[in-house]
């Protein structure tokens, strides 16, 4: 009875319609879906990197500069660009916050549906389509992959804007999974700005910890308005201790891709049709999805609704074979009760 009036209400829904991962929310609305809940509800990878490789973490000191710098040095060998194009920020969340210091030229713009805080980063900014953007003499700020339906722009076309004078921002959360996705390479154009996640890819979301790449000369007022410690010590440590672990990132690649396709086979076998270049997450569209959102959550199981398209439902990876089970079960009760 509680879950049918507070969904007459229309209030179950809401929290998940403006970002995933709220799984405590979830948790009070359907007070007696089974335990534990399966969070499906994020693009995170759910296979963290051990943070005990780190070592111990100081957390009697102040962050150290120069442990700073090591860190960005180790984020730069990673996005393959020089460490001086590389500023550490407390994610990439905080990083679109700030986009407002880098003097980016006006007008501005942003490709959607996108993820929500991309209409907000940016004063003014007007919401166009994909295949609308042309190249201009202001700033475009796009995801690549974008989130939630995982679209990959290639980018000889997002080369192509820049080169006719548009300055781009570019939101690469999700590229550590995709391999060749990125715009990066050996030296940073002037007309470009991307955003990176560390704990999407890394799995460690709650670290707080991403990136911004430009022009260091672009980056200057940015590292001004950060000050002495833009990050914590923990995600000094424990950021730069991954960023150099080549093997387990070249083995998680891997991995996603190969779950990635389970979960698509899993899906399919429901008669749902999977869209996405992302491995981290699938979006799949039908009917009513609000309705599935609601059964799968009955069933301790999270995923993401949205509010501007009815029909989509975001699905992220399953941790485990146990994950997979319960997914598939109840798919199919919920599929069937529609």
């Amino acid at each position: 009875m509680r879950q049918t009036k507070r969904r007459a209400k229309g209030q179950a829904l809401e929290p998940w319609r403006v970002h995933g991962g709220r799984l405590g929310e979830a948790q009070a609305a359907f007070p007696d879906a089974p335990r534990p809940w399966i969070d499906l509800s994020t693009g995170i990878n759910p296979h963290a990197w051990d943070v005990t490789r780190a070592g111990p973490v100081d957390w009697t000191r102040l962050p150290d500069e120069g442990a700073l710098a090591a860190l960005e040095s180790a984020a730069a060998a990673h996005f393959g660009v020089d460490a001086a194009s590389v500023c550490a920020v407390p994610g990439s969340e905080m990083a679109l916050r700030m986009l407002h210091a880098l003097a980016l030229p006006a007008p501005f713009r942003h490709v959607a549906p996108s993820y929500g805080t991309h209409a907000e980063a940016l004063p003014g900014s007007i919401a166009i389509a994909p295949d609308a953007a042309g190249a201009g003499n202001g700033t475009l700020l796009l995801a690549n992959p974008n989130n939630p339906d995982g679209r990959l722009l290639p980018a000889e076309r997002l080369r192509a804007l820049m080169a006719k004078g548009e300055t781009l921002v570019v939101d690469e959360a999700f590229a550590d999974a995709v391999p060749g996705a990125s715009l990066l390479g050996d030296a940073v154009d002037d007309r470009l700005i991307v955003l990176r996640s560390f704990g999407k890819f890394f799995g460690l979301a709650g670290l707080r910890l991403g990136f911004v790449i430009a022009a260091p000369a672009r980056l200057a007022p940015l590292r001004r308005r950060l000050g002495s410690w833009p990050v914590s010590a923990a995600a000094i440590a424990i950021g730069t201790a991954a960023y150099r672990d080549d093997a387990w990132i070249a083995n998680m690649r891997a991995q996603l891709l190969k779950e990635a396709t389970r979960l698509d086979a899993l899906l399919r076998a429901h008669g749902l049709e999977p869209q996405g270049a992302c491995p981290l997450f699938r979006l799949i569209r039908l009917e009513d999805a609000g309705a599935l959102f609601d059964r799968l959550a009955r069933r301790g199981i999270l995923t993401r609704p949205f509010d501007y398209a009815p029909d989509w439902l975001r699905i992220g990876l399953p941790a485990d074979d146990a994950a997979y089970a319960r997914l598939d079960a109840a798919l199919g009760t919920a599929l069937a009760d529609g």
